[in-house]
Protein backbone atom coordinates (compact mmCIF):
# COMPACT_ATOMS: atom_id res chain seq x y z
CA UNK A 1 0.00 0.00 0.00
CA UNK A 2 1.64 3.23 -1.04
CA UNK A 3 -0.30 6.70 0.41
CA UNK A 4 1.44 9.86 0.08
CA UNK A 5 2.99 11.86 2.87
CA UNK A 6 1.67 15.18 2.64
CA UNK A 7 -2.12 16.13 3.54
CA UNK A 8 -4.16 15.60 2.00
CA UNK A 9 -3.52 11.84 1.91
CA UNK A 10 -5.18 9.40 -0.74
CA UNK A 11 -4.38 5.43 -0.40
CA UNK A 12 -3.58 4.16 -3.71
CA UNK A 13 -2.90 0.18 -3.16
CA UNK A 14 -1.70 -1.12 -7.05
CA UNK A 15 0.22 0.41 -9.58
CA UNK A 16 -2.42 -0.96 -12.03
CA UNK A 17 -5.24 1.11 -10.02
CA UNK A 18 -7.57 3.31 -11.98
CA UNK A 19 -8.47 4.91 -8.70
CA UNK A 20 -7.08 5.82 -4.73
CA UNK A 21 -9.09 6.02 -1.72
CA UNK A 22 -9.76 9.66 -0.25
CA UNK A 23 -7.99 9.76 3.38
CA UNK A 24 -10.05 12.80 3.83
CA UNK A 25 -12.32 15.56 1.83
CA UNK A 26 -10.74 16.78 -1.34
CA UNK A 27 -12.04 20.34 -2.26
CA UNK A 28 -11.91 20.92 -5.96
CA UNK A 29 -8.69 22.44 -7.15
CA UNK A 30 -6.40 20.57 -4.58
CA UNK A 31 -3.18 18.47 -5.41
CA UNK A 32 -2.51 15.05 -4.31
CA UNK A 33 0.20 12.35 -4.90
CA UNK A 34 -0.70 8.61 -6.04
CA UNK A 35 -0.13 6.88 -8.70
CA UNK A 36 3.78 8.12 -8.82
CA UNK A 37 2.55 11.98 -10.13
CA UNK A 38 0.78 14.99 -8.70
CA UNK A 39 -3.34 14.64 -9.69
CA UNK A 40 -5.37 17.52 -9.81
CA UNK A 41 -8.52 17.18 -8.13
CA UNK A 42 -11.31 18.23 -10.60
CA UNK A 43 -14.37 17.99 -7.88
CA UNK A 44 -14.78 17.44 -4.23
CA UNK A 45 -14.21 14.11 -3.37
CA UNK A 46 -15.20 12.57 0.09
CA UNK A 47 -13.57 10.78 2.67
CA UNK A 48 -13.46 7.00 1.78
CA UNK A 49 -14.34 7.72 -1.61
CA UNK A 50 -12.51 7.04 -4.89
CA UNK A 51 -10.64 9.50 -7.10
CA UNK A 52 -9.21 8.65 -10.69
CA UNK A 53 -5.96 8.87 -10.58
CA UNK A 54 -5.37 8.28 -14.40
CA UNK A 55 -7.95 8.81 -17.26
CA UNK A 56 -10.49 5.62 -18.43
CA UNK A 57 -12.42 5.38 -21.94
CA UNK A 58 -15.63 4.75 -21.76
CA UNK A 59 -16.57 0.66 -21.43
CA UNK A 60 -13.30 0.00 -20.63
CA UNK A 61 -12.87 -1.81 -16.55
CA UNK A 62 -11.56 0.25 -13.80
CA UNK A 63 -9.36 -1.39 -11.12
CA UNK A 64 -8.80 -1.55 -7.70
CA UNK A 65 -6.73 -3.81 -5.44
CA UNK A 66 -5.12 -4.97 -8.68
CA UNK A 67 -8.52 -6.54 -9.51
CA UNK A 68 -11.64 -5.38 -12.00
CA UNK A 69 -14.15 -3.48 -9.65
CA UNK A 70 -16.72 -2.08 -12.47
CA UNK A 71 -16.77 -0.87 -15.96
CA UNK A 72 -16.15 3.19 -17.00
CA UNK A 73 -19.70 4.17 -17.59
CA UNK A 74 -18.70 7.54 -19.64
CA UNK A 75 -15.12 8.60 -20.17
CA UNK A 76 -13.62 9.08 -16.73
CA UNK A 77 -10.56 11.78 -16.59
CA UNK A 78 -7.81 11.85 -13.48
CA UNK A 79 -8.71 13.78 -10.64
CA UNK A 80 -12.93 12.92 -10.83
CA UNK A 81 -14.35 11.19 -8.54
CA UNK A 82 -15.67 7.90 -9.42
CA UNK A 83 -18.43 6.36 -7.99
CA UNK A 84 -22.20 5.71 -9.44
CA UNK A 85 -22.64 8.21 -11.67
CA UNK A 86 -20.02 6.95 -13.61
CA UNK A 87 -19.00 3.47 -12.73
CA UNK A 88 -21.06 0.36 -13.19
CA UNK A 89 -21.16 -3.24 -12.60
CA UNK A 90 -20.42 -5.79 -15.77
CA UNK A 91 -19.80 -9.40 -15.81
CA UNK A 92 -16.90 -10.41 -16.96
CA UNK A 93 -14.37 -13.71 -17.76
CA UNK A 94 -12.90 -14.98 -14.91
CA UNK A 95 -10.00 -17.72 -15.26
CA UNK A 96 -10.37 -20.54 -12.90
CA UNK A 97 -7.21 -22.11 -11.59
CA UNK A 98 -7.85 -24.87 -9.38
CA UNK A 99 -5.60 -25.11 -5.92
CA UNK A 100 -2.65 -22.99 -8.19
CA UNK A 101 -1.99 -21.49 -4.98
CA UNK A 102 -2.51 -23.79 -2.31
CA UNK A 103 0.35 -24.38 -0.09
CA UNK A 104 1.73 -25.80 3.38
CA UNK A 105 1.50 -23.08 5.95
CA UNK A 106 4.33 -22.31 8.16
CA UNK A 107 3.04 -24.19 11.77
CA UNK A 108 3.76 -22.77 15.13
CA UNK A 109 5.21 -25.75 17.06
CA UNK A 110 3.52 -26.99 19.81
CA UNK A 111 5.70 -25.97 23.02
CA UNK A 112 5.64 -22.12 21.43
CA UNK A 113 1.75 -21.99 20.47
CA UNK A 114 -0.86 -19.61 22.56
CA UNK A 115 -3.13 -20.64 25.20
CA UNK A 116 -6.40 -19.60 26.38
CA UNK A 117 -8.77 -20.76 29.02
CA UNK A 118 -11.52 -22.04 28.35
CA UNK A 119 -14.47 -24.83 29.50
CA UNK A 120 -12.99 -28.07 28.14
CA UNK A 121 -16.11 -30.54 27.76
CA UNK A 122 -17.17 -33.70 27.77
CA UNK A 123 -16.95 -34.48 24.14
CA UNK A 124 -13.34 -32.50 24.28
CA UNK A 125 -14.53 -29.29 22.52
CA UNK A 126 -13.90 -25.83 24.32
CA UNK A 127 -16.18 -23.14 25.01
CA UNK A 128 -15.29 -19.33 25.22
CA UNK A 129 -18.36 -18.99 27.61
CA UNK A 130 -20.69 -20.51 29.30
CA UNK A 131 -24.71 -20.12 29.00
CA UNK A 132 -27.98 -21.61 29.74
CA UNK A 133 -30.06 -21.56 26.34
CA UNK A 134 -33.90 -21.83 25.84
CA UNK A 135 -34.34 -23.21 22.08
CA UNK A 136 -37.79 -22.92 20.38
CA UNK A 137 -38.83 -25.14 17.99
CA UNK A 138 -41.49 -22.61 16.48
CA UNK A 139 -42.53 -18.79 16.67
CA UNK A 140 -45.42 -19.35 18.73
CA UNK A 141 -43.12 -20.57 21.82
CA UNK A 142 -41.15 -17.47 21.58
CA UNK A 143 -42.81 -15.19 24.09
CA UNK A 144 -43.14 -17.80 26.71
CA UNK A 145 -38.90 -18.53 26.05
CA UNK A 146 -38.35 -14.81 26.17
CA UNK A 147 -40.43 -14.59 29.39
CA UNK A 148 -38.44 -17.80 30.98
CA UNK A 149 -35.37 -16.04 30.63
CA UNK A 150 -36.12 -12.71 31.73
CA UNK A 151 -37.46 -14.03 34.97
CA UNK A 152 -34.24 -16.44 35.66
CA UNK A 153 -32.23 -13.26 35.27
CA UNK A 154 -34.27 -10.96 36.65
CA UNK A 155 -34.73 -13.61 39.79
CA UNK A 156 -31.46 -12.98 41.03
CA UNK A 157 -30.58 -16.43 40.97
CA UNK A 158 -27.37 -15.82 38.45
CA UNK A 159 -25.60 -14.21 41.42
CA UNK A 160 -24.50 -16.94 43.77
CA UNK A 161 -22.97 -18.73 40.07
CA UNK A 162 -19.56 -16.46 39.26
CA UNK A 163 -19.24 -19.15 36.60
CA UNK A 164 -22.31 -19.15 34.27
CA UNK A 165 -22.42 -16.50 32.11
CA UNK A 166 -26.18 -15.98 31.60
CA UNK A 167 -29.66 -17.12 30.22
CA UNK A 168 -29.92 -16.53 26.68
CA UNK A 169 -33.59 -17.25 24.77
CA UNK A 170 -32.91 -18.56 21.29
CA UNK A 171 -36.35 -17.37 19.32
CA UNK A 172 -37.05 -16.88 15.07
CA UNK A 173 -39.80 -16.72 13.25
CA UNK A 174 -40.74 -19.84 11.82
CA UNK A 175 -40.67 -23.63 12.58
CA UNK A 176 -44.32 -23.76 11.03
CA UNK A 177 -46.30 -23.06 8.07
CA UNK A 178 -44.03 -24.95 5.69
CA UNK A 179 -42.95 -27.71 4.75
CA UNK A 180 -42.71 -30.96 7.15
CA UNK A 181 -39.04 -32.32 4.80
CA UNK A 182 -37.26 -30.82 2.63
CA UNK A 183 -34.80 -28.23 2.51
CA UNK A 184 -36.34 -24.69 4.68
CA UNK A 185 -36.95 -27.40 7.62
CA UNK A 186 -33.71 -28.83 7.42
CA UNK A 187 -31.99 -25.62 7.36
CA UNK A 188 -33.74 -24.31 10.57
CA UNK A 189 -33.01 -28.07 12.26
CA UNK A 190 -28.91 -27.95 11.42
CA UNK A 191 -29.07 -24.48 12.86
CA UNK A 192 -30.85 -25.86 15.83
CA UNK A 193 -28.88 -28.66 16.12
CA UNK A 194 -25.26 -26.52 15.89
CA UNK A 195 -26.66 -24.49 18.59
CA UNK A 196 -27.69 -27.65 20.36
CA UNK A 197 -23.87 -29.22 20.32
CA UNK A 198 -22.08 -25.83 20.76
CA UNK A 199 -19.60 -25.85 23.36
CA UNK A 200 -20.97 -22.22 24.62
CA UNK A 201 -23.97 -24.10 26.77
CA UNK A 202 -23.93 -25.64 29.82
CA UNK A 203 -27.67 -27.11 29.78
CA UNK A 204 -30.53 -26.52 27.43
CA UNK A 205 -34.70 -25.90 27.92
CA UNK A 206 -35.69 -26.92 24.03
CA UNK A 207 -39.32 -25.49 23.84
CA UNK A 208 -42.32 -25.68 21.24
CA UNK A 209 -45.83 -25.35 21.30
CA UNK A 210 -46.90 -29.01 20.37
CA UNK A 211 -48.25 -29.20 17.16
CA UNK A 212 -45.65 -27.53 14.89
CA UNK A 213 -44.51 -28.70 11.48
CA UNK A 214 -40.51 -28.79 13.30
CA UNK A 215 -41.85 -31.31 15.71
CA UNK A 216 -38.82 -31.51 19.03
CA UNK A 217 -38.69 -35.43 18.56
CA UNK A 218 -37.55 -35.04 15.12
CA UNK A 219 -35.56 -32.02 15.58
CA UNK A 220 -33.61 -34.12 18.90
CA UNK A 221 -33.32 -37.32 16.53
CA UNK A 222 -29.75 -38.36 16.45
CA UNK A 223 -28.06 -35.31 17.47
CA UNK A 224 -25.28 -36.50 19.26
CA UNK A 225 -25.58 -34.82 22.62
CA UNK A 226 -22.59 -34.20 24.74
CA UNK A 227 -22.70 -36.16 27.90
CA UNK A 228 -22.33 -33.28 30.32
CA UNK A 229 -25.17 -31.25 28.67
CA UNK A 230 -28.37 -31.25 30.35
CA UNK A 231 -31.37 -31.09 27.65
CA UNK A 232 -34.99 -30.60 28.96
CA UNK A 233 -38.08 -30.68 26.43
CA UNK A 234 -41.32 -29.53 26.01
CA UNK A 235 -44.09 -28.06 25.13
CA UNK A 236 -46.54 -25.43 25.97
CA UNK A 237 -49.64 -27.73 25.45
CA UNK A 238 -48.46 -30.66 27.43
CA UNK A 239 -47.27 -27.92 30.29
CA UNK A 240 -50.87 -26.71 30.04
CA UNK A 241 -50.74 -23.09 28.77
CA UNK A 242 -48.14 -20.30 29.18
CA UNK A 243 -48.17 -19.34 32.91
CA UNK A 244 -47.35 -22.96 33.59
CA UNK A 245 -45.16 -23.18 31.25
CA UNK A 246 -43.15 -19.88 32.30
CA UNK A 247 -43.17 -21.42 35.62
CA UNK A 248 -41.88 -24.80 34.81
CA UNK A 249 -38.87 -23.72 32.37
CA UNK A 250 -37.87 -21.40 34.98
CA UNK A 251 -37.56 -24.01 38.08
CA UNK A 252 -35.89 -26.24 35.09
CA UNK A 253 -32.94 -23.69 34.50
CA UNK A 254 -33.05 -23.22 37.86
CA UNK A 255 -32.19 -26.74 38.92
CA UNK A 256 -29.61 -26.71 35.67
CA UNK A 257 -27.75 -23.12 37.27
CA UNK A 258 -25.50 -25.16 40.55
CA UNK A 259 -24.08 -28.01 37.72
CA UNK A 260 -23.17 -25.52 35.76
CA UNK A 261 -21.51 -23.46 37.80
CA UNK A 262 -18.65 -26.41 38.63
CA UNK A 263 -17.69 -25.64 34.90
CA UNK A 264 -14.50 -24.01 35.31
CA UNK A 265 -11.55 -22.78 32.74
CA UNK A 266 -8.68 -24.16 32.19
CA UNK A 267 -5.36 -23.78 30.19
CA UNK A 268 -5.64 -24.92 26.84
CA UNK A 269 -4.33 -24.12 23.24
CA UNK A 270 -5.25 -21.33 20.94
CA UNK A 271 -5.66 -24.47 18.02
CA UNK A 272 -9.48 -24.87 19.95
CA UNK A 273 -10.14 -22.01 18.71
CA UNK A 274 -12.68 -21.21 15.76
CA UNK A 275 -13.01 -17.96 14.70
CA UNK A 276 -15.46 -16.62 12.98
CA UNK A 277 -15.50 -13.62 10.88
CA UNK A 278 -18.06 -11.38 8.97
CA UNK A 279 -18.46 -7.57 8.06
CA UNK A 280 -21.34 -5.31 8.21
CA UNK A 281 -22.42 -1.44 7.38
CA UNK A 282 -18.77 -1.89 4.86
CA UNK A 283 -17.23 1.08 3.56
CA UNK A 284 -13.90 1.71 1.52
CA UNK A 285 -11.62 1.26 4.50
CA UNK A 286 -13.18 -1.78 5.33
CA UNK A 287 -10.71 -3.52 2.77
CA UNK A 288 -7.76 -1.29 3.60
CA UNK A 289 -7.45 -1.26 7.11
CA UNK A 290 -10.07 -3.81 9.31
CA UNK A 291 -10.34 -6.95 6.69
CA UNK A 292 -6.91 -7.41 5.89
CA UNK A 293 -5.96 -6.95 9.13
CA UNK A 294 -8.58 -9.49 10.39
CA UNK A 295 -7.27 -11.67 7.69
CA UNK A 296 -3.63 -11.49 9.26
CA UNK A 297 -5.22 -12.35 12.74
CA UNK A 298 -7.03 -15.62 10.85
CA UNK A 299 -3.70 -16.25 9.22
CA UNK A 300 -1.81 -16.42 12.94
CA UNK A 301 -4.98 -18.52 14.36
CA UNK A 302 -4.32 -21.22 11.46
CA UNK A 303 -0.49 -21.69 11.59
CA UNK A 304 -1.05 -22.02 15.27
CA UNK A 305 -3.15 -24.69 14.81
CA UNK A 306 -6.94 -23.39 14.72
CA UNK A 307 -9.74 -22.14 12.58
CA UNK A 308 -11.16 -19.24 10.61
CA UNK A 309 -14.35 -19.27 9.32
CA UNK A 310 -15.46 -16.68 5.68
CA UNK A 311 -19.27 -16.75 4.90
CA UNK A 312 -21.14 -13.98 3.26
CA UNK A 313 -20.98 -16.00 -0.05
CA UNK A 314 -22.70 -12.72 -2.12
CA UNK A 315 -20.51 -10.57 -1.21
CA UNK A 316 -17.48 -12.48 -2.21
CA UNK A 317 -18.88 -12.79 -5.91
CA UNK A 318 -16.42 -11.57 -8.39
CA UNK A 319 -13.12 -13.19 -6.55
CA UNK A 320 -14.38 -16.53 -6.40
CA UNK A 321 -11.32 -17.03 -9.11
CA UNK A 322 -9.01 -15.85 -6.43
CA UNK A 323 -10.60 -18.18 -3.55
CA UNK A 324 -10.10 -21.46 -5.93
CA UNK A 325 -6.43 -20.41 -6.81
CA UNK A 326 -6.23 -21.19 -2.87
CA UNK A 327 -7.98 -24.03 -2.51
CA UNK A 328 -6.83 -27.46 -1.09
CA UNK A 329 -8.00 -29.01 -4.56
CA UNK A 330 -10.37 -28.99 -7.25
CA UNK A 331 -12.69 -30.61 -5.40
CA UNK A 332 -12.73 -27.91 -2.60
CA UNK A 333 -12.74 -25.38 -5.66
CA UNK A 334 -15.36 -27.20 -7.24
CA UNK A 335 -18.15 -26.88 -4.28
CA UNK A 336 -17.23 -23.16 -3.86
CA UNK A 337 -18.24 -22.51 -8.00
CA UNK A 338 -21.35 -24.86 -7.11
CA UNK A 339 -22.38 -22.31 -4.42
CA UNK A 340 -22.08 -19.38 -6.56
CA UNK A 341 -24.00 -20.87 -9.33
CA UNK A 342 -26.67 -21.36 -6.63
CA UNK A 343 -26.51 -17.69 -5.92
CA UNK A 344 -26.88 -16.37 -9.56
CA UNK A 345 -29.86 -18.88 -9.76
CA UNK A 346 -31.51 -18.42 -6.26
CA UNK A 347 -31.49 -13.95 -7.75
CA UNK A 348 -32.24 -14.31 -11.12
CA UNK A 349 -35.74 -16.01 -9.85
CA UNK A 350 -36.18 -13.90 -7.65
CA UNK A 351 -35.65 -10.91 -10.47
CA UNK A 352 -32.55 -9.30 -8.70
CA UNK A 353 -28.65 -9.38 -9.07
CA UNK A 354 -25.69 -9.89 -7.54
CA UNK A 355 -24.48 -6.75 -7.62
CA UNK A 356 -27.87 -5.57 -5.71
CA UNK A 357 -25.96 -6.66 -2.61
CA UNK A 358 -24.00 -3.22 -1.90
CA UNK A 359 -26.70 -1.20 0.28
CA UNK A 360 -27.44 2.16 0.61
CA UNK A 361 -24.62 2.87 3.81
CA UNK A 362 -22.09 0.77 1.30
CA UNK A 363 -22.66 3.28 -1.38
CA UNK A 364 -22.56 6.43 0.95
CA UNK A 365 -19.19 4.98 2.61
CA UNK A 366 -17.43 4.73 -0.91
CA UNK A 367 -18.28 1.29 -2.57
CA UNK A 368 -19.72 1.54 -5.70
CA UNK A 369 -20.23 -2.58 -6.83
CA UNK A 370 -20.30 -5.66 -5.44
CA UNK A 371 -17.21 -6.44 -6.95
CA UNK A 372 -15.25 -3.61 -4.92
CA UNK A 373 -17.20 -4.31 -1.75
CA UNK A 374 -16.52 -8.79 -2.41
CA UNK A 375 -12.70 -7.31 -2.84
CA UNK A 376 -12.16 -6.00 0.38
CA UNK A 377 -14.55 -8.76 1.73
CA UNK A 378 -12.49 -11.92 1.23
CA UNK A 379 -9.58 -10.47 2.87
CA UNK A 380 -10.99 -11.63 6.04
CA UNK A 381 -9.84 -14.89 4.86
CA UNK A 382 -6.00 -14.25 5.03
CA UNK A 383 -4.34 -15.80 2.62
CA UNK A 384 -3.72 -19.25 4.10
CA UNK A 385 -4.91 -22.46 1.94
CA UNK A 386 -8.87 -22.62 1.48
CA UNK A 387 -9.42 -26.41 3.21
CA UNK A 388 -12.82 -26.45 2.87
CA UNK A 389 -16.84 -24.96 1.87
CA UNK A 390 -19.39 -26.37 3.86
CA UNK A 391 -23.34 -25.91 3.77
CA UNK A 392 -24.87 -22.96 6.06
CA UNK A 393 -24.52 -24.06 9.41
CA UNK A 394 -23.08 -26.96 8.75
CA UNK A 395 -20.55 -28.64 11.29
CA UNK A 396 -17.17 -27.22 10.86
CA UNK A 397 -14.94 -30.01 10.84
CA UNK A 398 -11.55 -29.24 8.90
CA UNK A 399 -9.06 -27.05 10.65
CA UNK A 400 -7.67 -23.95 8.54
CA UNK A 401 -9.21 -21.13 6.62
CA UNK A 402 -13.22 -22.53 5.85
CA UNK A 403 -15.49 -20.85 3.80
CA UNK A 404 -18.98 -21.39 4.92
CA UNK A 405 -22.38 -20.12 2.42
CA UNK A 406 -24.27 -18.25 4.09
CA UNK A 407 -26.46 -14.82 2.77
CA UNK A 408 -24.45 -11.04 2.86
CA UNK A 409 -27.53 -10.52 6.05
CA UNK A 410 -25.49 -10.19 9.07
CA UNK A 411 -27.55 -11.50 11.58
CA UNK A 412 -28.30 -14.78 9.19
CA UNK A 413 -24.73 -14.80 8.29
CA UNK A 414 -23.31 -15.06 11.75
CA UNK A 415 -25.94 -17.49 13.16
CA UNK A 416 -24.72 -19.68 10.87
CA UNK A 417 -21.48 -19.33 11.48
CA UNK A 418 -22.09 -19.89 14.75
CA UNK A 419 -24.06 -23.14 14.59
CA UNK A 420 -21.38 -24.45 12.59
CA UNK A 421 -19.42 -24.54 16.31
CA UNK A 422 -17.34 -20.48 15.58
CA UNK A 423 -16.63 -19.88 19.66
CA UNK A 424 -14.77 -16.24 18.79
CA UNK A 425 -16.86 -13.82 16.34
CA UNK A 426 -15.10 -10.80 14.69
CA UNK A 427 -17.23 -8.36 13.17
CA UNK A 428 -15.46 -5.53 11.15
CA UNK A 429 -17.45 -2.47 10.21
CA UNK A 430 -16.64 1.03 8.48
CA UNK A 431 -20.09 2.60 8.74
CA UNK A 432 -20.37 1.75 12.47
CA UNK A 433 -22.82 -1.32 13.73
CA UNK A 434 -24.29 -2.76 16.64
CA UNK A 435 -23.84 -6.47 16.65
CA UNK A 436 -23.51 -9.41 18.92
CA UNK A 437 -24.26 -13.15 18.73
CA UNK A 438 -24.95 -14.64 21.88
CA UNK A 439 -23.60 -17.34 23.87
CA UNK A 440 -20.57 -16.25 21.39
CA UNK A 441 -18.50 -13.37 22.26
CA UNK A 442 -18.75 -10.87 18.99
CA UNK A 443 -15.24 -7.89 18.55
CA UNK A 444 -16.68 -4.94 16.65
CA UNK A 445 -13.60 -3.73 14.62
CA UNK A 446 -13.80 -0.12 13.14
CA UNK A 447 -12.27 0.62 9.65
CA UNK A 448 -11.37 4.06 10.39
CA UNK A 449 -10.59 6.06 13.42
CA UNK A 450 -13.27 8.77 13.27
CA UNK A 451 -16.02 5.72 13.55
CA UNK A 452 -14.30 3.99 16.62
CA UNK A 453 -14.06 7.76 18.46
CA UNK A 454 -17.83 8.11 17.38
CA UNK A 455 -19.19 5.23 18.47
CA UNK A 456 -16.42 3.99 20.84
CA UNK A 457 -18.90 2.76 23.04
CA UNK A 458 -19.54 -0.51 20.64
CA UNK A 459 -15.86 -1.13 19.23
CA UNK A 460 -13.60 -3.10 20.32
CA UNK A 461 -10.64 -2.21 18.10
CA UNK A 462 -9.44 0.54 16.06
CA UNK A 463 -8.01 -0.30 12.92
CA UNK A 464 -7.95 3.17 11.53
CA UNK A 465 -4.15 3.29 12.29
CA UNK A 466 -3.50 1.77 9.11
CA UNK A 467 -4.12 4.63 7.25
CA UNK A 468 -2.99 7.40 10.03
CA UNK A 469 0.23 5.90 9.46
CA UNK A 470 0.07 4.74 13.39
CA UNK A 471 0.29 0.94 12.39
CA UNK A 472 0.69 -2.09 9.87
CA UNK A 473 -1.36 -4.43 9.02
CA UNK A 474 0.65 -6.95 10.30
CA UNK A 475 1.25 -5.47 13.66
CA UNK A 476 -3.10 -4.63 13.45
CA UNK A 477 -3.20 -8.74 12.65
CA UNK A 478 -1.20 -9.04 15.83
CA UNK A 479 -3.22 -6.51 17.58
CA UNK A 480 -6.74 -8.18 16.39
CA UNK A 481 -5.36 -12.04 17.49
CA UNK A 482 -3.83 -11.03 21.32
CA UNK A 483 -7.58 -9.61 21.52
CA UNK A 484 -9.17 -12.74 20.19
CA UNK A 485 -7.04 -14.33 22.73
CA UNK A 486 -8.34 -12.26 25.91
CA UNK A 487 -11.79 -12.22 25.19
CA UNK A 488 -11.46 -16.44 24.80
CA UNK A 489 -10.66 -16.28 28.24
CA UNK A 490 -13.14 -14.36 29.37
CA UNK A 491 -12.60 -10.70 28.59
CA UNK A 492 -15.90 -9.08 28.21
CA UNK A 493 -16.93 -7.67 24.68
CA UNK A 494 -18.51 -3.94 23.80
CA UNK A 495 -21.51 -6.14 22.28
CA UNK A 496 -21.77 -8.24 25.62
CA UNK A 497 -21.72 -5.39 27.85
CA UNK A 498 -24.83 -3.91 26.80
CA UNK A 499 -26.16 -7.76 26.48
CA UNK A 500 -26.30 -8.00 22.54
CA UNK A 501 -27.48 -11.49 21.15
CA UNK A 502 -30.85 -12.75 21.72
CA UNK A 503 -32.52 -10.49 18.90
CA UNK A 504 -29.53 -11.47 16.50
CA UNK A 505 -30.40 -15.02 16.48
CA UNK A 506 -31.79 -15.74 12.84
CA UNK A 507 -31.74 -18.51 11.44
CA UNK A 508 -31.96 -18.32 7.36
CA UNK A 509 -35.36 -18.84 6.06
CA UNK A 510 -35.89 -20.97 3.11
CA UNK A 511 -38.15 -22.37 1.25
CA UNK A 512 -42.25 -21.88 1.09
CA UNK A 513 -44.21 -20.30 3.58
CA UNK A 514 -47.74 -22.09 3.70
Amino acid sequence: MAATAEAPTVVHLHESDHVAIAGSDLAEGLEVRAGGQLISVREEVRRGHKIAVRSVAAGEPVRRYGQVIGFAAVDIRHGEHVHLHNLEYREFERHYEFAAEARAEDVVPEPRRTTFQGYVRSDGRVGTRNYLGVLTSVNCSATAAKRIAQQVRFSGALEDFDNVDGVVALTHGTGCGMAPDGEGIEVLRRVMRGYLTHPNFAGFLVLGLGCEDNQIVQLTRDVPLRADLPVVTTTIQELGGTAKTVREGVARLTEMLPEANKAGRSTVPVSELVLGTNCGGSDSYSGITANPGLGAAVDRLVAQGGTGIVGETPEIYGTEHMLVRRAESRAVGEKLLDKIAWWQDYTAKNGGSMDNNPSPGNKAGGLTTILEKSLGAVAKGGTTTLRDVVDYAAPVSSRGFVFMDTPGYDPVSVTGIVAGGANVVCFTTGRGSAFGCTPVPSLKLATNTPLYEHMREDMDVNCGGVVDGATTIDELGDEIFEHVVRVASGERTKSEEFDYGEEEFVPWHLGTVM
